[in-house]
């Protein structure tokens, strides 16, 4: 955040909250966002402003708001809201922009900006950079005054154009028993009340305004809570499902009544098999990425479906989809973007499409799940920003070694994560023992490297 690098990462400007993202930043983020975005279109054409609960998003807001209207432009502060929310709102209100406060599934003292275009989708890394540029250039923004300052006003009631998204084209869910974990974020009301609405029977946890434990042991980050509820409320009779989200709700991830865990691979296979049978999965292709696992890619062969891998982040997802005119996509991590129904991913809209799948084909998680024959996959994450570790000679030889060793039998992934200080190794293959193996072996060799580099590193 201090001017080395680029400022917009994978989802938008993340960093601590005013430490590293700041009033100041968050301020100067808003002048310039407003000025490239909302710079073609009528003044008084909105720009929407939504957060998630942490403690830090009023702050920010505030900041944001100041910095939107300081260059004639209307801001519409629309509260504690999903990100998918913001976007449908975004387009159907036909404001000029759309801006969402969260960093997601940080830890709590994180926060972050991310901005939609006017038609609902994030934005192009090339928007990005003008935003990015015109921060350095104060100067050439507007100052008006009087009757040209933006207004900022507050609307609490667009919710209902985002439950109108979720409820459409949803089947009756009477008869499901649902347990929801809310992350102590964005789907804490959400969720459980349009749950109810379609029929569920739904008990809660973690569905409380708390900015405080956001993320915090609970959520899709942690799925032990939700397991632990499932399993109470099934007492061995296995009728009980439950599903958590993040802490903008843009992603979701399962529990089956066993108390299984499905994630966003189980998701794709399953809704999209539910497409591609009703003859709506355009190219008859899914877009994943190079996280997907090999069992994910096998399955979907199976059906006739081909399986295109990007690069990690929705926002690739989303790239290769509308490149090739594909409509359904995500990550295993629990993005599902389903370009019929929303333009980014969408956690509780995941969730009713999925349980309405359940109902219509009259067959538990578990059993749909099962379809997917998942490959054994490690993930390490490796705590470092010294992403430059793996430029070094000895870590490449031991990557091609072990890449060598895998060819026709497995995967390697090692990537650096584009949101925190991480260096991710992932090992794929048909044996759990010598994946494990080359995994552990692979991070400690990256730990190892990287700390005995000793120069400061570039910031992320």
């Amino acid at each position: 955040m201090d001017g080395k690098g680029r400022l917009f990462g994978t989802d938008g400007v993340r960093g601590v909250a005013n430490v590293d993202l700041t009033p100041e930043l968050a301020f100067s983020v808003g002048r310039a966002g407003a000025a490239v975005l909302a710079n073609s279109s009528d003044r008084h054409r909105p720009i929407i402003v939504g957060r998630d609960t942490r403690l830090s998003g009023p702050m920010l807001e505030a900041a944001i708001v100041a910095g939107i209207t300081s260059v004639g432009r209307d801001a519409l502060t629309v509260g504690v809201l999903p990100t998918p929310a913001v976007a449908a709102i975004t387009v159907r209100t036909g404001a000029a922009a759309g801006v969402m406060i969260s960093a997601s599934h940080n830890p709590i003292a994180d926060n972050g900006i991310k901005f939609f275009g006017p038609d609902g989708y994030k934005l192009s890394d090339a928007t990005e950079d003008q935003i990015e540029a015109l921060l350095h250039r104060a100067d050439d923004q507007a100052r008006p005054s009087g009757a040209d300052v933006g207004v900022a006003k507050s609307a609490m009631n667009l919710g209902k154009y985002y439950y109108e998204e979720l409820y459409a084209g949803a089947g009756s869910l009477s008869g499901l028993t649902i347990a929801v974990d809310g992350a102590f974020g964005a789907a804490y009301a959400f969720a459980p009340y349009a749950l109810r609405k379609l029929g569920a029977t739904v008990h809660e946890i973690n569905c409380e305004d708390d900015g405080s434990r956001i993320n915090v042991e609970c959520g899709a980050t942690d799925l032990r809570a939700l397991q632990r509820r499932v399993s109470e409320l099934n007492g061995g009779a296995g009728k009980a499902i439950g599903v958590a989200f993040d802490g903008d709700a843009d992603r979701a991830l399962f529990v089956d009544e066993t108390g299984a865990v499905c994630n966003g691979d189980h998701v794709m296979l399953i809704l999209g098999g539910e497409l591609h049978d009703r003859g709506e999965l355009a190219g008859e292709t899914v877009v994943g990425t190079v996280m997907s696992n090999l069992g994910l890619e096998k399955a979907l062969a199976a059906r006739g479906i081909t399986l295109l891998r990007a690069a990690v982040g929705d926002r690739y997802v989303l790239e290769k989809m509308r490149q090739g005119g594909y409509v359904f996509g995500g990550e295993q991590s629990g993005h599902i973007i389903n370009l019929r129904n929303n333009t980014t991913g969408d956690g509780p809209k995941t969730a009713i499409e999925l349980f309405s799948a359940m109902v219509r084909r009259g067959k538990m998680l578990h059993e749909l799940a099962s379809e997917l024959a998942v490959y054994p996959q490690i993930l390490l994450n490796v705590r470092t920003d010294r992403k430059d570790v793996l430029d070094r000679p000895e870590i490449r030889l031991a990557i091609s070694e072990v890449e060598a060793n895998l060819t026709g039998s497995g995967r390697l992934l090692i990537r650096p994560s584009g949101t925190e200080p991480l260096i991710r190794v992932m090992v794929e293959g048909d044996d759990r023992t010598r994946v494990e193996a080359y995994a552990r072996d692979l991070a400690g060799r990256i730990e190892q490297a990287a700390a005995t580099v000793m120069e400061p590193a570039a910031e992320y």
